[in-house]
């Protein structure tokens, strides 16, 4: 954070009030759906934080207990820090398959509607940089850093307290108008705005939707997830050997995680994005299982560049189809697909697939 050059051109002459609401607009013309600003103090959440680690929900994201009380004082990760600009950026992707449909067809492959389109880290924190860009030519040099997904941020609880949502039973950032389908990144800075003091009301109620929709329940209690249940975590995160217990609720998604969100009633309120780099790539939203397993690692890296799917190497992408092609409906194709990686290099590959072989005797 830069602490010789205080903010000064025109932020010196406008009320934080003012100086608050000339952010806003920037980020609007950027195309951001939604911003807010709020402080930093978020005591009361990191208690449920530490609470959630102590507790081993995190599984094998040891990251996330490394990083200490930095996730939840934002002072300690970027020093000098007073605001927080947080964002909201809309992403269902426009003309996508219809995603029950997908899930419903065990031969396809489902990928989590946020990641059908290009990497939302790139995008996203592109988009935050224009805007301090933008900021610093109106206001003159100021503290800040962009964070989207990338650092030890408590992104919902920021967005929560900012007045972008409130955090629903699944654990995700819900609005009353717009559900769910969209991204959060931040701002860090030192720049003196006005916040605001409205956070979003909950709107839950007595719905329990999600938590009955998730296929490996792992919403094991209104507002908190056991991630070493979490489809979402199994496909992404995590490196090993899937649990057995787990494979078959799997069924066809091999990447991701979206039952929770197709299921929120708030979510007949979204729309789709307009942003171009969110709409459907390389047909990942209606393609077949044996298609996607006959990549080789090049074409995986050729496919995938430019995509969040692309952190999870070649060898996960063959793991997580493997589950889904034991779950598919026996079929010539399905097996010879399967045969011809019983000897991958891969131990890890090869355990999966014949498991997936096991399914189809």
């Amino acid at each position: 954070m830069t602490q010789d050059n205080a903010p000064v051109k025109a932020a010196a002459h406008l009320t934080p009030e003012a100086l608050s609401q000339s952010v806003k607009q920037l980020a609007y013309d950027l195309n951001l759906t939604h911003c807010a600003i709020t402080d930093t103090d978020l005591g009361e959440h990191e208690t449920k934080l530490l609470n959630w680690l102590d507790a081993g929900f995190h599984g094998s994201m040891e990251y996330m207990q490394r990083h200490g009380t930095k996730r939840s004082r934002p002072g300690e990760l970027l020093p000098g820090t007073t605001r927080i600009i947080s964002v909201r950026m809309d992403y269902y992707p426009p003309d996508s398959t219809d995603a029950w449909a997908v899930l419903e067809n065990p031969s396809l492959a489902y990928v989590s509607r946020y990641a059908l389109g290009r990497d939302y880290h790139k995008v996203l924190r592109n988009r935050l940089q224009k805007l301090a860009s933008k900021m610093t030519e109106q206001y003159g040099e100021f503290g800040y850093r962009a964070f989207v997904d990338s650092a030890p941020v408590l992104e919902k609880a920021i967005a929560q307290k900012a007045g972008l949502g409130w955090i629903g039973k699944h654990s995700n950032l819900l609005t009353k108008d717009a559900g769910s389908w969209f991204f959060l990144g931040e701002l860090y800075t030192d720049l003196p705005l006005a916040v605001d003091t409205k956070p979003a009301k909950e709107h839950c109620g007595t719905c329990t939707a999600c938590m009955q929709a998730c296929p490996t329940n792992a919403i094991i209690a209104p507002y908190k997830v056991d991630a070493r249940r979490c489809i979402s975590y199994l496909t992404i995160e995590f490196k090993g050997s899937i649990p057995v217990e787990f494979r078959k609720p799997m069924g066809n998604r091999i990447y991701g995680c979206d039952d929770c969100q197709l299921v929120c009633p708030f979510n007949k309120f979204s729309s789709p994005s307009t942003e171009p780099d969110f709409r459907t790539r390389h047909s990942l939203d209606s393609t077949s299982l044996e298609a996607l397993f006959s990549w080789d690692e090049a074409t995986f890296r050729t496919n995938m560049a430019g995509s969040p799917i692309n952190r999870i190497g070649h060898e996960r992408w063959l793991r997580n189809i493997a589950v889904a092609l034991g779950n598919a409906p026996t079929t010539p194709d399905v097996i010879a697909c399967l045969q011809a990686r019983r000897h991958d290099d891969s131990s890890l590959i090869q355990e999966h697939v014949k498991w997936a072989l096991a399914q189809h005797l």
